[in-house]
């Protein structure tokens, strides 16, 4: 039955016309934003998902970031204490080795001790050096911390974030202590430290070899605390590295795992996008159609 007041034809035309606009936009906007999943109408669980990982994300790049100020802090610490343990030429080992040579009989201390002050001073210098970004573990104040964290790591389980950190105790690496007494390099023993040992006033007198018998037993003492705290940093960059390196791993696996729930596949959009095209001129041809039939019925009443 043809009627003028309802156009079966033309309404489902216009129907199929409306559904393919639809999925015409919806390709369309897949394509413009290259994600399947851009907002939370589109699939509320996915987009969820992918926010709470991006927000992660971004906690593990202040990460990666804290860990690199804290790779550069603990080079700079590692680098001055190696400094300072020296070799045959400079340093504490230089140290020693003068001391060792002030037991020959007859030789002239003084200039011995000459030596012996530059070498304290470049020691000091050297520590007083070791600074990056406001930070010095090695010449202590008054306002450095018995305790420093390094922010390591970052995870979060359901909804709960922890936050992992390297913990050092700064002592450990002090060579002079805000007290003046308590470094490495600074610690006294009969009132003497290596900081301040004096030889000039040494003769070859058993009570004064005995002294510079103790003086290199100090020495010695500073070597090994020295390299011993050169060690423990030793351990700790190469942990910052291997954390360093593990984040950012693990922040290419969270991209990619965002990118398997919300990207768009552009091959599957792209020929999506023509087909429905194609749909799209056909719908408007069809419902074209379905509105000239009306016109027909004109012809029955010429």
């Amino acid at each position: 039955m043809s009627s003028l007041l309802t156009n079966s034809t033309a309404m489902t035309a216009l129907q199929t016309l409306r559904s393919v606009s639809s999925q015409l936009s919806t390709t369309q906007t897949r394509i413009s934003t290259g994600q399947r999943v851009s907002t939370a109408s589109d699939n509320a669980a996915y987009w969820s998902i992918a926010t709470s990982m991006r927000a992660d994300n971004a906690a593990l790049s202040a990460v990666s970031d804290s860990l690199g100020l804290s790779a550069a802090t603990v080079d700079t610490e590692y680098t001055a204490l190696n400094t300072v343990i020296g070799d045959k030429n400079s340093g504490l080992i230089k140290l020693q080795s003068l001391l060792v040579e002030a037991k020959t009989a007859g030789i002239d201390r003084t200039k011995i001790q000459a030596d012996i002050t530059q070498i304290q001073q470049q020691l000091k210098g050297t520590a007083d050096a070791a600074t990056f970004n406001g930070v010095n573990w090695l010449s202590a104040t008054s306002s450095t911390p018995a305790t420093v964290n390094l922010v390591s790591s970052f995870s979060r389980v359901g909804s709960t974030p922890t936050t992992g950190s390297i913990s050092l105790t700064t002592s450990t690496y002090a060579l002079y202590s805000a007290s003046g007494t308590s470094g490495i390099l600074d610690a006294q023993a009969s009132g003497v430290s290596v900081d301040n040992m004096s030889i000039s006033s040494l003769t070859d007198a058993a009570s004064d070899q005995t002294t510079l018998d103790g003086y290199i037993a100090q020495v010695t003492a500073a070597i090994n605390s020295v390299a011993s705290a050169a060690a423990d940093l030793g351990a700790v960059k190469n942990r910052i590295a291997t954390n360093t390196d593990f984040v950012k791993s693990l922040m290419d696996s969270v991209d990619r795992g965002i990118g398997q729930l919300v990207d768009a596949d552009m091959n599957q959009e792209s020929t999506r996008l023509s087909a429905l095209q194609v749909q799209q001129q056909l719908g408007v041809q069809a419902l074209s159609i379905a509105n000239s039939s009306s016109q027909s019925i004109l012809s029955l009443f010429r």
